[in-house]
């Protein structure tokens, strides 16, 4: 096997994600992401494997996604877009069928949550309750945006104006046959098939059914001042309604409105809610909880690991009851994502109960990422998608009984046959105030020597560094194999080393973590792993933040590639999700605090050689942030570049234009062998 010399491998990579086992756990659905490198867009269709057999495409749409099994394993509902918007779709499984449309929503329609029975589909949808624009006045997209409260934009939608996720339910029988390769699948559904069922001025979050079929649990932030706090609750959202839609306020809360509850679901036997969130609202883990009564008990807190339900960028998956009762769960630990089980019954009257690990993963290293996770209702059976140091994710049955595991594909070797990425090396370094970063460093096959070594920063700043390869990162590999060396540092704040060294940077942005990257290049150095004169800095959203940061503080790198950057941490608060979370981060909204660990702070000391790499739509981390640090270097005689992508979120990098994302990896190579003698310097005679 080859490691990866260039993006054209990677591009043929076929990536799955989002599993749903059928209830018998005898098969698996799942999405398959390509690229389309014609049209410049990422294709999504719907697979199925099972044992025993070679997994197929099951549908045939350019971006068909979050596929749902019903109750009894006979129908599909997945999400495909129409005239633009996505809505949801069935397809049955047990014989061949066509597929039928379900919604025909103005603004499209959520993942598909099937009623315990089968018959009915809940999802959340937008809706807009505001009056539209009157004729005179133009198009909805031209009226004025009048805001009065935060959380007025979202990174990747933009202004969500008075747009705010309602909860709906579909009930099945009547949807309008439709051909997947033809337009048929654009003719609305028969009206009166799709109600919805709440109505106000908050997003509520996907529901799920309460095992009577009743009613639903949603989670939510309401309240007059609910945009200045982290606190979040659930409600309880009854499915039969008589004048319509019900007002927010009305809803019933089941959790304390001092707690921060962010998914919720009832338990199988419909006594209580399991919620993933915390009791006191703010920075630090997230547990499982269990409400009973309204009072939340963490399941979790004797593990000190972070829940992780899964999102984009980061692994994981949704916490579930399997058949047997015991509760499964995700949590990182040391840059492995792997699944844990809490036992059934094991909390007793206490509410807390230490987890047992489960044994995924590679046998040998365990160095895995479980990015999905499916139980099977009536089968102690979990599907999972996995990847090791070789793979970028396979699909994998669990027999939760016994532990045993079976891989379904092969998607990493079929699309990519004769490549493999670098594995990558597991490091540890002291650091002076005792604290201990972990970390893996990428290396060149038979080479002894030092080399020119890049540093790369992960976001979050509570992510971390996996030693599984991903195809967001593909210029690591592309580096290797050019002779690089590549160091992935988890430092404090990163998620897998307890809840003290994930707050242990609070506050102390730049300052506190300086030394987490430094000391160990220093190590390197010693070691005759990196060449001091050859020294490069990378890094992503925080890791932009700290490539800026540390460029102001120390001229040790002769190239730098600052992505996703934040320089200015006063001006952070425009982000979507600025307030409060730059207020916690950062420990204060005070301006001198947060100019402290501002990088503009020491802008007029930056001599690295730098590339801005931005998003021209970025939200989270407004593409102002970018065009600042460029300006603020130029009008100081350097000789920056700035590089925007149209159209491009703060997430491009994961799941934007293919191009974009063939260039970002392109650019951050060229910049950094531009800008650093692949050839080590010659030692002067003694």
């Amino acid at each position: 096997m080859t490691p990866l010399p260039d993006l054209a491998a990677v591009e043929r990579l076929q990536r799955p994600s989002d599993p749903s086992v059928l209830p018998d756990g005898r098969a698996v659905v799942y999405v398959v992401t390509t690229v389309d490198t014609e049209a410049d867009e990422d294709v999504s269709r719907l697979w199925i494997a099972a044992p025993g057999t070679t997994a197929r495409a099951l549908t045939h749409g350019r971006h068909d996604g979050a596929p749902r099994v019903s109750p009894d394993g006979s129908r599909l509902a997945f999400l495909r877009p129409v005239d633009g918007v996505p809505q949801l779709h069935l397809l049955p499984l047990d014989e061949p069928g066509e597929v039928s449309v379900l919604t025909g929503l103005a603004s499209g329609a959520g993942a598909a949550v099937w009623s315990p029975d089968g018959s009915s589909i809940a999802f959340t949808a937008p809706v807009d309750e505001v009056s539209g624009a009157t004729e005179e006045q133009g198009a909805t997209t031209h009226r004025p945006v009048v805001i009065d409260r935060l959380g007025y934009k979202n990174d990747g939608a933009g202004w969500t104006r008075s747009a705010r996720a309602q909860l709906h339910v579909v009930e099945l029988g009547t949807g309008v046959p439709a051909d997947a390769d033809d337009d048929a699948h654009r003719v609305a559904p028969e009206t009166g098939r799709c109600r919805q069922l709440t109505t106000g001025y908050a997003d509520l979050g996907p529901p799920r059914w309460h095992p009577d079929g009743d009613r639903l649990v949603a989670c939510g932030a309401l309240g007059e001042d609910a945009d200045l706090k982290l606190s979040s609750a659930a409600y309880e959202v009854p499915v039969t309604t008589v004048d319509g839609p019900r007002p927010q306020e009305e809803l019933r809360r089941l959790t304390p409105e001092d707690a921060m509850v962010v998914l919720a679901d009832w338990h199988p036997d419909g006594s209580r809610l399991l919620t993933v969130g915390r009791a006191d609202p703010g920075l630090g883990h997230l547990h499982v909880l269990e409400s009973v009564g309204g009072t939340l008990a963490s399941l979790t807190v004797g593990l000190d690991r972070n829940v992780m339900p899964g999102g984009p960028g980061y692994p994981g998956g949704l916490p579930q009851v399997s058949v047997t009762g015991d509760l499964f769960l995700c949590a990182r630990d040391h840059g492995s994502t792997g699944l844990y089980r809490i036992p059934a019954g094991a909390p007793g009257s206490t509410g807390r109960a230490e987890p047992v690990r489960v044994p995924v993963g590679a046998p040998t290293d365990g160095h895995t990422e479980v990015s999905g996770l499916s139980l099977a209702a009536r089968a102690p059976v979990a599907a999972l998608v996995v990847a090791d140091a070789s793979s970028y994710g396979e699909i994998q049955l669990l027999d939760l009984d016994d532990g045993s595991r079976t891989t379904l594909t092969s998607h990493t070797a079929d699309s990519m046959p004769g490549l493999a990425p670098c594995r990558p090396e597991e490091r540890s370094f002291a650091v002076s105030d005792g604290r201990t970063v972990h970390g893996f460093l990428l290396r060149p096959d038979g080479v002894s020597g030092p080399t020119p070594l890049l540093l790369d920063v992960h976001g979050g700043p509570h992510n971390a560094w996996s030693p599984t390869p991903d195809a967001a990162h593909v210029y690591h590999q592309m580096l290797v194999a050019q002779g690089w060396s590549v160091l992935l540092l988890n430092p404090r704040a990163s998620d897998g080393y307890g809840e003290d060294f994930f707050l242990a940077n609070v506050g102390r942005w730049g300052t506190g973590d300086q030394a987490d990257f430094l000391q160990p290049l220093a190590r390197l150095v010693d070691e005759g792993v990196a060449d001091p004169a050859r020294l490069a800095l990378t890094g992503y959203s925080y890791g932009g933040y700290t490539t800026c940061w540390l460029t102001g503080h120390t001229d040790l790198f002769a190239a730098a590639v600052a992505g996703g950057v934040v320089a200015d941490t006063v001006s952070m608060l425009a982000s979507d999700v600025g307030h409060p979370t730059i207020g916690l981060e950062l420990g204060s909204l005070d301006y001198d605090r947060l100019w402290e660990q501002s990088p503009m702070s020491a802008v007029d000391q930056v001599r690295t050689p730098t590339l801005i790499l931005h998003g021209a739509e970025d939200e989270r981390c407004p593409a102002g942030q970018a065009e600042l640090w460029f300006a603020a270097l130029r009008a100081r005689g350097q000789r920056p570049e700035l590089v925007l992508y149209p159209g491009a979120s703060h997430l491009f990098i994961l799941n934007g234009r293919p191009s974009h994302r063939r260039d970002y990896s392109l650019r951050v190579v060229e910049w950094l062998t531009r800008h650093v003698d692949p050839r080590p310097a010659e030692k002067e005679p003694s």
